[in-house]
């Protein structure tokens, strides 16, 4: 009885020295001490963080804007997007965009509809076929 004892008494000790060497080690290691490896990552990886992180520099939020032109015609849509920065200046940008086969003449960046809406009625006599689209806008602060 006393040898069991012995031995459970032992194997706890052995138990207990092997857990506090281990501990010992882990903690007495350094940044330097620990094995790193370089990460060979696949060049596309490095061209989608990029463009993930251009996309997130702009500041687009949902709004409104007035589509002036839509047709098939760039030389005519080039054209009512000139008519329209002549006529109305600088302060209301203008925005072409070819979704094939069309072209398409958007301008302002309203934040709601009713903002849109009040142009709209300004403008309709000049561009009495245009209307008001949801669209991501470009916001200003």
């Amino acid at each position: 009885s006393i040898l069991i004892n012995f031995v459970i008494m032992f194997r706890r000790i052995i138990i207990v020295s092997l857990v506090f060497v281990q501990i010992a080690t882990v903690s007495a290691q350094t940044p330097t001490s620990i094995i790193q490896k370089d990460v060979v990552a696949d060049a596309r990886l490095e061209t989608l963080l990029s463009k993930h992180i251009e996309v997130n520099e702009q500041n687009l939020v949902s709004g409104y804007r007035i589509q002036i032109y839509f047709g098939g015609d760039r030389s005519k849509a080039t054209s009512i997007k000139g008519q329209f920065l002549s006529s109305k200046g600088p302060k209301i940008s203008a925005y072409e965009t070819y979704d094939a086969p069309n072209f398409k003449i958007r301008i302002g960046d309203f934040r709601t509809r009713l903002e849109a809406h009040r142009y709209l009625k300004e403008i309709k006599g000049e561009f009495p076929s245009s209307f008001i689209i949801e669209s991501e806008i470009e916001y200003s602060n």
